[in-house]
């Protein structure tokens, strides 16, 4: 907190469910009750670990950060957040545009139907599904873009239509894989990446 000039934190999450993160999260949880941290959380951990962090913690976490769009829904690990009142957020609601999200035949249709955009549409779909989203962007104009979704609802059956996108695995990180483990580790191992200085 020194390094970034503030006297607390919003949020504070554990990335992955790696090394030890039973003793980050006892660390996170002080810093929590001394209010230096206002909410704490996790990214990445899939239901089993959901379950087991959550009988033994003593806060819950408030959010879980997962990547969370069209191609990759989630569903079952939704209803298990929402059992332990833990916030889904998506870290990548457009997977990056992978697997041609902003030109899918039936995002462009149904944004068409509301004169908005796919992005719209996807973080629209979203939010109906009770997930926080944060979106990337460094442009002005589509950061105006991603904050235009409240003026419209996608139908019932439109948000059928997009469960049927559901290709039922990751997109962009699987954290099941062992290459994934490795790229993460190696990533952390690397003093010149992931030094503050």
């Amino acid at each position: 907190m020194e390094q970034l000039g503030l006297d607390y934190l919003d949020l504070y999450l554990i990335h992955m469910p790696f090394g030890d993160y039973y003793g980050a999260w006892r660390a996170m949880e002080e810093l929590y009750h001394e209010g230096r941290i206002r909410a704490i959380g996790i990214s990445n951990f899939l239901p089993d670990r959901v379950i087991d962090l959550c009988n033994n913690a003593n806060v819950i976490p408030a959010v879980n950060q997962l990547e969370l769009h069209p191609f990759y829904q989630r569903e079952d690990e939704l209803a298990i957040l929402r059992e332990y009142g833990i916030t889904p957020q998506a870290w990548a609601p457009f997977a990056e545009g992978m697997n041609g999200m902003f030109t899918n035949p039936v995002l462009v249709e149904i944004a068409r139907l509301h004169n908005k955009t796919v992005a719209q549409t996807i973080l629209r779909w979203n939010l109906q599904r009770g997930v926080s989203v944060i979106p990337k962007s460094v442009h002005k104009n589509r950061m105006e873009e991603n904050f235009a979704v409240w003026d419209f609802e996608l139908t019932s059956d439109e948000m059928r239509t997009i469960a049927t996108l559901d290709l039922g695995h990751p997109q962009m990180l699987d954290p099941l894989k062992p290459s994934e483990v490795h790229r993460v580790y190696d990533y952390l191992n690397n003093p010149v990446l992931t030094s503050l200085d």
